[in-house]
């Protein structure tokens, strides 16, 4: 078993364990409807094992960037085929990352619409809005008890969508502050009915849609991304005996599902509490180390050669670099990154970095 062998994660067959981690690029315009530049992106990536969309609003209102995809309606459905199209016939494999953002959000980005959370608690930052620049988080609503189904059906309803656009499966966000960790944190989770309070009842929502949309196109299609204690946007995790309980619960709770895999962001994915957590789920296993740092080469082979992790998740390199994995199995030089083009509406930075072949 090497970083360029062949892993299985759930019904998804891989043909090397290399991931695209889920990236922002904010180039599917003001309708978020996957288009050319995008269908192109995900292409030139193809040989990667498994491409990750990036985050995919699964409502309006839970939309969190201007030039975010969505997976709403009948044109983004169509787009997102075109993608999944494009990266089938290079002979690669793609599932979708879907994400709402929960307070991570403006009524200047979702079309002047609720912005809900847990608890009604603002970030203390600003947002880039589409017309009027950067602007304050609002106070978000917070969700009823009632309104908790709604917002897991829209989960399910977009996992439905994606499959029916031709996807290989999804991932769900409950990492980086969106609204799955926004639950989990008790920072950002404040409640005092069934859905806050006691790591048990933190997790329970994310349960209630990881479960739901297992049901609805079966569990070996369905990931989930965490980020435990990675402490950003406002969903901070700082006491360590409340993280260790509060994933651990998790990890327990899902585990009876046989999901296809488990993908945590964590600057130590060899250490206690992300091995643990991984344990405990027992599902095939993605690191993702980067964030803070980029994930190198030498990482990925190393993470795979002492069996921390099934495959490796992987960014900036891949922004870089669409045929990342020919250039790590044969040594090869690597474009570098350039964050002034990570967001943007252009091909700028985005799908002209040469290969290896121009």
């Amino acid at each position: 078993m090497d970083l360029f062998s062949p892993v299985s994660l759930g019904d998804i067959e891989l043909k090397n364990r290399v991931v695209m981690a889920p990236l922002t690029r904010t180039r599917a315009g003001e309708s978020g409807i996957p288009n050319d530049l995008l269908v192109e992106y995900y292409a030139q990536r193809a040989s990667t094992g498994l491409l990750v969309t990036e985050g995919t609003y699964p409502s309006f209102e839970s939309q969190a960037f201007v030039g975010q995809p969505g997976i709403v309606t009948a044109e983004q459905i169509a787009g997102w085929r075109r993608v999944a199209d494009a990266v089938h016939a290079a002979g690669g494999h793609i599932v979708m990352q879907v994400m709402n953002g929960g307070r991570v959000t403006h009524p200047g980005i979702n079309g002047g619409r609720r912005v809900v959370a847990p608890s009604a608690l603002a970030i203390d930052a600003e947002v880039r809005t589409l017309r009027d620049g950067k602007q304050p988080f609002p106070v978000p609503h917070a969700l009823t008890t009632e309104e908790l189904p709604v917002i897991r059906d829209e989960f399910v309803t977009a996992a439905r969508n994606a499959i029916d656009a031709g996807m290989d499966g999804i991932e769900l966000h409950g990492a980086n502050g969106y609204l799955l960790h926004q639950f989990l944190s008790p920072a950002s989770n404040t409640r005092e009915d069934e859905y806050g309070g006691s790591p048990e009842n933190r997790i329970r929502f994310v349960v209630e849609v990881v479960r739901a949309v297992a049901d609805e196109i079966g569990a070996a299609r369905v990931g989930l991304r965490l980020s435990p204690a990675h402490n950003i946007q406002g969903a901070l995790e700082t006491d360590a005996a409340d993280v260790a309980a509060t994933y651990s619960a998790l990890a327990d709770a899902l585990a009876p599902l046989g999901v296809a895999y488990l993908s945590v962001l964590h600057s130590d994915p060899e250490g206690e509490l992300v091995q643990t957590i991984r344990r405990r789920m027992g599902a095939p296993f993605i690191a993702n180390s980067g964030f803070g740092r980029v994930t190198t080469r030498d990482e990925a082979m190393s993470l795979i050669d002492s069996q921390h992790a099934d495959a490796v998740a992987v960014g900036r390199a891949l922004i870089a670099n669409p045929d990342l994995v020919a250039r790590w199995q044969g040594g090869h030089p690597e474009n570098e990154p350039d964050a002034r083009t990570f967001y943007g509406p252009t091909a700028e930075g985005y799908t002209d970095y040469p290969r290896l072949t121009a």
